[in-house]
């Protein structure tokens, strides 16, 4: 399997509130020859750039860094112009336009922003996902769904290669919608052996679907806590997770004590079949210069060339 390892966002404490300062930030990843940096849809956080805005900055900023989106919500977006918009930045950056699909806001203060029918965000997610394929495959499409209309609709330019449209999602029914309909999975606050069982079941949703996933399409997230981490930060991302992972005894066991832990939980990740990454750190760090120099470190020697 390729096993490749991204950055998400890397806030620094001395950045001033609300600045997001990406140009530092992907400078640092092309220079020690980062693989991708991934950037959230989080709407109402401050300093976080909207997604597809930041992988459009990013990409006129590098020449090889690859651009992920973790992830885009879908329903409450229009999908044809959605569409138009990585027909665009897959123009820009080509082959380096990396997006992941979620159903839901990560924060219920967003969730407002992007509305659907009630009780409908997997139907309409669904839909929603195949007119963005369809848009982005074929040179004119015309589809009469539940919530979406179009009449001989395109989007130029086509990309020269169709991009890989991943989706998130942990509970079965999203794990099984991978299988139905997606081309890779990036999950989230999961452990190795709960991650091992994630791509049992999409694997098995895909051979009832006759899809095949490629193998090294399997991927998660990485949270590191460091040494110097913010102590109100780690606490909060803590009560975060007690709030969404309910079912975890101890929701450390979600994050990666220090390099020497996360390299510990890269190598079960792997064994477990997944062999794409994510990591970030738990909050703002002291010094990104410093982080991205412990990652390349510390992480980048499990990737093969």
């Amino acid at each position: 399997m390729k096993i490749r390892i991204g950055v998400g966002n890397v806030p620094e404490r001395a950045t001033p509130p609300g600045d997001p300062d990406l140009t530092r930030l992907v400078a640092e990843l092309e220079t020690h020859g980062v693989d991708s940096v991934w950037f959230s849809d989080l709407v109402s956080a401050p300093g976080v750039v909207d997604p597809l805005v930041a992988v459009a900055y990013a990409a006129g900023r590098t020449e090889r860094l690859k651009l992920g989106m973790s992830v885009v919500v879908l329903p409450g977006r229009n999908p044809a112009v959605l569409a138009a918009q990585l027909a665009s930045l897959a123009a820009l950056a080509p082959r380096r336009v990396l997006p992941v699909f979620g159903v839901r806001p990560a924060r219920p203060a967003d969730r407002t922003v992007f509305p659907v029918p009630g009780g409908r965000r997997a139907e309409v997610f669904e839909e929603a996902l195949g007119v963005v394929r369809a848009l982005l495959t074929e040179p004119v499409v015309t589809h009469h769904g539940r919530f979406f209309h179009l009449d001989g609709a395109s989007v130029a330019p086509l990309p020269t290669r169709p991009l890989d449209l991943w989706l998130s999602g942990r509970v079965p029914a999203a794990l099984d919608r991978v299988g139905r309909l997606g081309d890779g999975w990036l999950g989230s606050t999961i452990t190795p052996a709960e991650a091992e069982v994630c791509r049992a079941r999409i694997v098995h949703a895909a051979d009832r679907a006759s899809r095949t996933i490629d193998e090294d399409h399997y991927g998660t997230y990485l949270t590191i806590v460091q040494d110097d981490a913010d102590e109100d930060a780690v606490d909060a991302l803590l009560a975060r997770l007690r709030q969404d992972r309910p079912d975890v005894a101890d929701p450390r066991t979600l994050l990666c004590w220090g390099w020497a832990d996360a390299r510990d939980q890269l190598r079960r990740y792997i064994d477990a079949g997944l062999s794409k990454f994510v990591v970030r750190p738990a909050g703002p760090v002291t010094s990104r210069r410093a982080f991205v120099e412990a990652f390349a470190t510390e992480l980048m020697p499990f990737e093969n060339r």
